[in-house]
């Protein structure tokens, strides 16, 4: 008889929500950002939110604590300004020293000042977190210029956590990033590499030297094409930073989907001690292993608890892949696929969830459990058996009628008359994206309602005196097609959710999106359809108040996925289908009543494309089929907008053709009109609304600087489909700053509308 004690196996996450149980972050920063708490009262509220997590951690039984995840706003900002690689237009001579200085020059990197725009901001790989693209330049080299990471270890070292700090890798910081304006044709980040091993080689002495034992490099580059045709660059920085003589054990983790054979064989190769392996995204990480004959001694730290999503972990199941593993490396540690910055902090704070929905989700806390229940599961062979039923992911109910209608629809359901009116008649019409700033006034008027203090039809007056607002307002600045502003919701996902059947929302379910801009994903639990019309009320009113065209706003049937919890028990483009039927719906209702321009964003579009260009026609293929479906049965009269925020677009300029749409407007002004280029060079003759300012800055681009980028898109864009308009709808920002901001964009459209 085999009398072998079963192995201790360890736990733990590769990184935590950040913002707070009480969104505490937010709060303090842009308490900041206003002027009315200093830099040293912000740094307390961030250091007692580090505390608190460890200690968090600590209860649910996690083993192994990592440090260096908190953020003021990016984790990829933070490794640029610890490597000091920030461009010259930030660098000012006059800066106040100390924390104001410090601070004021790293908001400034992410938010811009006036006469220095920010860094690009763009989606954080498949997920709805953004992050800030450095500039890099081989004028700027490289090198330790900030002692972050060790701070925040000697910190939580103080206060009695030993933790394993976390850095983004190498590789995925240059891949990630983009030549600065002034680099060289042809010239890529990729040539700092040695530079900045040299940079990452001090960091880690100094991290020795304070204590540290371990520390996590992310990668999760590797789970792209790009990181996986990098595998010379690969083996260089591990082969480097693995034979350094002073340094911790190094732990690279990967996550966002398989790495393939190949780079987990140069990991495996190379000197690092452990790798982390996402086993959750998709089933292709256990096959892997087995291609490479396992890790042997280098530590796996398996990565079998969604990080992105909300639904309990099946750890029957989970503990099944588990003891596969067991065979595949001699030493194992249990943890998240991901970091759990995307999920929200505590299930426990939700009281208004039906129970057998809430049965069936987790949260941060509780994701911190089931990781430290499966590490001992695994040391002892035995578990609290209340805690370890299977928990899929299933419908909560089923609508046979949605799914008739469905299963009905012919070939003509996706396909919109070629034939068709001219969007506007006009070169350069002016327009926004929808929102408008959303006051302190009607927050307090929205919460109000809920609570039931506010009456239904008290509640209304005040939404239609903000219509009437911003209508009047659009019409003095002079837009050519007008909004109705939006203040009837409070997130452009959310508030139709509310509205949706098959869709629960949470009361304190924030996640960050960037900075201090939170959301609350809604949960899609079932089959969605709609009960009665979501925005016709709204519109209508809008377009009573003038005679400009108004234009209807819709969320997308794939951003309506991309930025919710969806269940799992059924494939992606199912799911988006029952959304565009709903959508049909509402936009058959807006047209009917009048409205001949109606906007379904698709806003996560890029977003949700495969990391691997495999994977990327089939998804491709579901969602703009969905989008056709939800906008295909309008007149052709009316015009179809759609609307795309921050990514990298030129991946799916096919399919931003191929959804049909009459316009399609873009985040273009931090990217300095990139897609506009490369959809010039196509022969693009669509409408196109290139974003030309940052609406997520809080400075005034000037009229010239607006001018500059509207003859820049003329330059590659023929007038008469070009569109102007802000990047981003307005509502985070203030009504000052707004009207100053499209007063200038309509001027700047003016001058080069003269011009033509």
């Amino acid at each position: 008889m085999n009398t072998t004690p079963a192995p201790t196996v360890r736990s733990t996450v590769h990184g935590y929500p950040r913002i707070g149980p009480d969104r505490e972050l937010k709060r303090a920063e842009e308490s900041y950002w206003r002027g009315a708490t200093t830099a040293a009262e912000l740094e307390r509220v961030a250091a007692d939110l580090r505390l608190d997590t460890y200690a968090r951690l600590r209860a649910a039984g996690i083993d192994d604590i990592p440090s260096n995840t908190f953020s003021y706003y990016d984790q990829v900002l933070d490794t640029a300004v610890l490597f000091g690689l920030v461009p010259a237009r930030f660098e000012d001579p006059t800066a106040a020293s100390g924390a104001d200085g410090r601070l004021g020059r790293y908001f400034a990197l992410a938010r811009g000042v006036q006469g220095a725009p920010p860094l690009e901001m763009t989606k954080w790989f498949d997920t709805n977190y953004h992050y800030l693209v450095p500039e890099l330049s081989p004028d700027v080299r490289p090198r330790a210029a900030g002692d972050k990471p060790v701070a925040e270890f000697r910190e939580a070292l103080e206060a009695g956590y030993r933790t394993r700090p976390v850095l983004v890798g190498p590789l995925t910081f240059l891949l990630l990033s983009k030549a600065a304006d002034d680099a060289p044709r042809g010239w890529s980040p990729l040539a700092l590499l040695d530079d900045l091993l040299d940079a990452y080689a001090s960091v880690l002495a100094d991290l020795r030297a304070a204590g540290a034992e371990e520390v996590q490099l992310d990668e999760p580059v590797l789970a792209t094409d790009e990181g996986r045709a990098a595998l010379a660059h690969l083996e260089r920085s591990y082969t480097v930073l693995g034979g350094l003589a002073d340094r911790p054990r190094l732990l690279v983790s990967t996550y966002f989907g398989s790495i393939g054979a190949d780079a987990l064989r140069v990991l495996k190769e190379s000197p690092v001690e452990a790798v982390g392996l996402d086993l959750v995204t998709d089933d292709e990480g256990v096959a892997d292993l087995t291609a490479v004959s396992g890790l042997g001694s280098t530590r796996l730290v398996a990565g079998v608890v969604e990080g992105r999503n909300v639904w309990r972990t099946d750890v029957p199941a989970a503990v099944a892949t588990l003891g596969t593993l067991l065979g595949l490396a001699d030493e194992i540690a249990v943890s998240t696929s991901c970091s759990l910055l995307h999920v929200p902090i505590d299930l426990d704070a939700e009281t208004s969830l039906a129970p057998e929905l809430r049965a069936a989700l987790a949260f941060a806390e509780q994701k911190t459990r089931e990781v430290a229940l499966l590490g001992r599961v695994l040391s002892a062979g035995t578990a609290d058996g209340r805690d370890t039923g299977p928990a899929p992911a299933g419908a909560a109910f089923v609508d046979s009628r949605v799914r008739a209608r469905l299963e009905a629809l012919g070939p003509d359901a996706y396909e919109r008359p070629q034939e068709r009116g001219a969007p506007s008649g006009l070169a350069l019409t002016t327009t926004t994206i929808g929102s408008f700033p959303q006051t302190a006034e009607l927050r307090r008027a929205r919460a109000a309602h809920r609570r039931g203090e506010l009456g239904e039809q008290e509640y209304k007056e005040v939404l239609r005196a903000e219509i009437d607002r911003v209508i009047a307002l659009q019409e003095d600045i002079g837009l050519d097609v007008l909004v109705h502003g939006e203040p009837e919701r409070n997130d452009m996902v959310q508030y139709f959710a509310e509205l949706l059947r098959g869709y629960a929302t949470t009361e304190n379910g924030w996640v960050q999106s960037y900075g201090s801009r939170c959301v609350r994903p809604p949960i899609l639990f079932g089959d969605v359809s709609r009960p009665e019309p979501m925005t016709v009320e709204w519109i209508t009113y809008a377009q009573s108040r003038t005679q400009k065209p108004v234009k209807g706003m819709l969320t997308g049937p794939v951003t309506m996925l991309a930025w919710s919890f969806v269940r799992t028990d059924q494939p992606l483009g199912e799911t988006a289908r029952q959304v565009a039927l709903a959508l049909r719906d509402e936009v058959a209702d807006l047209e009917r009543a009048g409205i001949r321009h109606i906007q379904v964003d698709e806003a996560a579009l890029r977003e949700l494309l495969p990391l691997r260009e495999e994977k990327r026609a089939e998804y491709l293929d579901w969602a703009v089929g969905s989008f056709r479906l939800a906008t295909s049965g309008v007149s052709p009269t009316t015009t179809v907008h759609t609307h795309m925020c921050y990514s990298e677009f030129g991946l799916i300029v096919d399919g931003i053709e191929a959804l049909d749409a009459d316009v399609t407007s873009v985040e273009a002004a931090r990217s300095r009109m990139e897609l506009v280029e490369d959809l010039g060079r196509r022969g693009y003759r669509r409408g196109i609304g290139p974003g030309v300012y940052d609406i997520h800055s809080p400075r005034v681009p000037s009229v010239e600087e607006v001018e500059a980028s509207l003859r820049l898109a003329v330059s590659h864009i023929d007038a008469g489909g070009l569109w102007v308009n802000p990047d981003c709808g307005l509502k985070t920002r203030g009504y000052e700053e707004a009207e100053q901001a499209l007063r200038n964009m309509v001027e700047a459209a003016r001058r080069v509308r003269a011009d033509l």
